[in-house]
């Protein structure tokens, strides 16, 4: 990642480290892409994978943190390393929540399951939303392997995207409330199992914004479009 040091040691540990948070996504990705299966076919087994390897998740986290404390006592890194670092310890906190938010889906999956719900509700128009979500969790883990400035400011203005797809799946569930209230509990579990599919999106966003801090040196959190194309070019 970046130029050599003088210690081939230390360019070894920071690979390890990045190779272990790409793990960690890839992984994320998986189980995301297995509670939208479960929500499409309303699959309990499914569902339960999901959440029997949530905590693989966690363990990754804590893992890759204790390689970046282990790495700053040792190296003691120069300000660009340490922004490297300090960038890989928030990209492992998103991943990490956005699993969280991934298990929310698989628990919301079971409740609708379980009651019993109607099956005409529209859950499968969230497929399109989870693909978007995906999408961007892929990208910004391509994005992170090659360090690049350039699809990182891409998904950071994609994000709208996804937003868009959750009002407008939203606008609908209303809709479907509205015409029958027998359909408002289970409306309620696809409403939240849609938040959570957003807010993946924004950990992929969130991703992002690291990938530019670690190349470019400049926090560009809660910063206007503008002025984060102003850094990245």
């Amino acid at each position: 990642m970046g130029d050599k040091h003088i210690s081939s040691q230390f360019d070894a540990e920071l690979n390890s480290i990045s190779t272990h948070v790409l793990e960690m996504g890839g992984l994320v990705e998986s189980q995301l892409h297995q509670a939208v299966y479960a929500l499409i076919h309303l699959s309990p087994e499914s569902a339960r994978q999901v959440l029997d390897n949530e905590s693989r998740i966690n363990r990754m986290e804590v893992d890759i943190d204790h390689e970046i404390i282990t790495t700053i006592g040792r190296r003691q890194p120069t300000a660009r390393d340490l922004r490297f670092l300090m960038a890989i310890s928030s990209t492992t906190r998103d991943l990490e929540r956005a699993g969280d938010e991934i298990a929310r889906m698989a628990r919301m999956v079971l409740s609708i399951i379980e009651s019993g719900s109607p099956r005409n509700l529209p859950s499968h128009e969230l497929r399109v939303a989870s693909e978007l979500a995906a999408g961007q969790l892929r990208k910004s883990l391509d994005a992170f392997a090659r360090l690049d400035t350039a699809v990182a400011l891409d998904i950071m203005k994609e994000d709208n995207a996804l937003d868009d797809e959750y009002n407008g799946f939203l606008r609908k569930l209303i809709t479907y409330m509205m015409g029958d209230p027998r359909t408002i509990s289970p409306s309620l579990d696809l409403l939240f199992l849609a938040k959570a599919v957003e807010r993946v999106g924004d950990h992929a966003k969130n991703i992002a914004e690291q990938i530019i801090f670690i190349v470019k040196g400049e926090d560009v959190r809660h910063r206007s479009m503008d002025k984060v194309e102003s850094v990245v070019r």
